[in-house]
């Protein structure tokens, strides 16, 4: 009787929003961006999870300064979720996040919010295959972040470059690759210069990495000497940081060998090959596809049967 009365009990109601908000909701969001940002640093994205927790309500009453760090508290928690939705490939979604990010942003007059929202759209719409309105974005991104004040609360920042010069750089970065594609290479050279002028992050450094997109650059270049200690320099970044990141360059690193020819190479595909499918990154796996192109054109039943996996990978959702 009783597990049948248990069966028989519907969805629950929704449940109740708070009757004021308070500094203790604030950091109830940021705590749950931190575990987010966490678990898609360690194994990928859950786009899904991220999206229902930003769909937080902001109508509640409660103090200007409180509802000011809630909005902020949101926006970081939407640029979050914005991310995971970009790493599973999933470029609408992602957009809608940031979209949402940098109108909070913008309301409650935070301008990193704004600048962190504007250069991972851009991002997001290099990699999507739109360079011009990427790099428009970028500029924008770089150009926010400026007014970024000095006295930024570093503790409140739970997601991002978490600096200003950070998200310059990151912008300068980014640029470099949208410049790249559309066949401005001595400008795509300047914005990588530039971007290690304004900023050197170090192994502490929650966010960013410079070294990744010099070595990607490189590489298309065919300067195979010249971007494989970019991609070293970009694993030991990420190095108990980031599996996420620590992966996405290794597979540009054993690309790197692959294409010189190195016996070394078909182990370090292998590797990154294994390790991106225990990832749910969309991203990492799409870089895939690059290599297992390289491996067809290598003789032998080896790089054949690495290429078949690279190609599997890439193509498999989980």
């Amino acid at each position: 009787m009783l597990l049948g009365h248990l069966a028989e009990v519907g969805d629950p109601a929704p449940v109740p929003l708070p009757s004021v908000l308070g500094y203790l909701h604030v950091e109830k969001v940021r705590n749950l961006t931190r575990r987010l940002d966490e678990a898609d640093n360690a194994s990928g994205p859950d786009p899904e999870m991220s999206s229902a927790a930003a769909a937080w309500a902001l109508d509640v009453p409660g103090t200007e300064p409180v509802k000011r760090a809630l909005m902020i508290a949101v926006a970081q928690l939407h640029l979050q979720a914005g991310w995971a939705g970009f790493d599973s490939g999933l470029y609408d979604r992602a957009m809608r996040h940031y979209g949402r990010a940098l109108k909070l942003g913008t309301d409650a007059d935070d301008a990193y919010c704004q600048a962190t929202a504007l250069n991972w759209a851009g991002l997001a719409t290099v990699e999507h295959g739109h360079p011009n309105d990427g790099l428009k974005m970028l500029q924008c991104g770089g150009v926010t972040a400026r007014h970024i004040g000095s006295d930024l609360d570093l503790a409140t920042v739970v997601i991002g470059e978490r600096s200003r010069v950070a998200l310059q750089a990151c912008a300068q970065a980014d640029s470099a690759t949208a410049l790249s594609r559309l066949d401005e290479p001595e400008k795509a050279n300047t914005a990588l210069a530039r971007s290690r002028e304004l900023w050197t992050p170090t192994h502490a450094d929650p966010g960013g990495d410079l070294d990744r997109p010099a070595a990607c650059l490189e590489l298309e270049r065919g300067r195979l000497d010249v971007a494989e200690p970019f991609a070293m320099a970009s694993m030991r970044r990420w190095e108990g940081v980031g599996q996420v990141g620590r992966i996405g360059s290794a597979v540009v690193l054993a690309m790197i060998h692959v294409r010189a020819g190195e016996p070394r190479g078909l182990q370090l595909a292998h590797s990154a090959i294994a390790a991106a499918a225990q990832l749910t990154s969309v991203r990492v796996r799409r870089r895939l596809e690059p290599s297992a192109a390289v491996l067809e054109a290598r003789s032998g039943s080896d790089a054949a049967q690495l290429a078949r996996m690279a190609r599997q990978v890439a193509a498999t959702r989980v």
